[in-house]
């Protein structure tokens, strides 16, 4: 199919999932790396302790809060 083709299936709403090849797809700046971090116990019991509060995992708690951090310094 030619790319004119395609912008014009997509421009009239069809669905052109079929056209695309997403098993290499990324997410640019959105892919995980591991990473290791110590945290005193203290910080550990209140992270459990707001995660538990909130319904959330302690991973996710930590995330949301250091993307806040990073945006505010941004």
């Amino acid at each position: 199919m030619k790319a004119h083709e395609f912008d014009k299936k997509f421009d009239e709403g069809r669905n052109i999932t079929k056209h695309l090849d997403v098993s290499k797809a990324r997410r640019p700046e959105q892919e995980q790396k591991r990473v290791n971090v110590d945290f005193p116990l203290w910080m550990v019991h209140l992270l459990d302790k707001e995660a538990k509060r909130l319904g959330v995992p302690r991973q996710s708690i930590i995330k949301v809060w250091v993307a806040e951090r990073l945006e505010k310094a941004g």
